[in-house]
């Protein structure tokens, strides 16, 4: 089985920038990043590169905006870096076209499942990137709740079967695990 490091935080807390030196620590030049984000628009495609750009050249990329877990399983190093969970779920609702709450949180547990079943199928490092929930505007629409529900959820799962759990706040680590 993995070890499994969740990595959570707020928005531009640092959390990106602290895994890849975690993954780079363990991992050198041999780590695989699981990219999570598709290029919508022209900011997320500024976002994507400025990423690519802050990993060393030497890291292989594996784009799984679905199915991070297939993603995982093909990995072809013991050290992986997975971000981010927080727009892997948000796409997984987005695909499955969710009118109800337990369609929606049905899309983002089996995300949640394949990454955890891979995890259990292979030995080495997972560090999985998530955003912190809770600390925000309380959604206006029923999507926006259902997604801050099935998130939530999704770091509570994680966090329990994590080996060590790192809250970023201001760019500082706080181990809570």
């Amino acid at each position: 089985m993995m070890e499994l490091m969740l990595v959570t935080g707020g928005v531009r807390s640092g959390k990106s920038r602290w895994a890849q030196g975690e993954a780079l620590a363990r991992g050198g030049e041999e780590v695989t990043v699981i990219a999570t984000a598709e290029p919508v628009d022209d900011e997320m495609r500024e976002r994507i590169a400025a990423h690519r750009r802050d990993r060393p050249a030497g890291w292989h990329t594996i784009e799984a905006p679905a199915r991070a877990g297939e993603a995982i399983l093909a990995a072809g190093t013991d050290t992986v870096l997975l971000d981010c969970v927080t727009v892997l779920t948000g796409m997984a609702i987005g695909r499955s076209g969710a009118d109800a709450e337990a369609a929606a949180l049905d899309a983002m547990a089996a995300e949640i499942d394949g990454i955890l079943d891979a995890r259990a199928a292979r030995t080495g490092l997972l560090i999985v990137v998530t955003n912190e929930v809770g600390w925000s505007v309380h959604p206006p629409t029923a999507l926006g709740r259902w997604y801050q529900d099935g998130l939530g959820i999704a770091n509570q799962r994680l966090a329990a079967a994590a080996d060590r759990v790192v809250l970023m706040v201001s760019g500082l680590e706080l181990r809570l695990k």
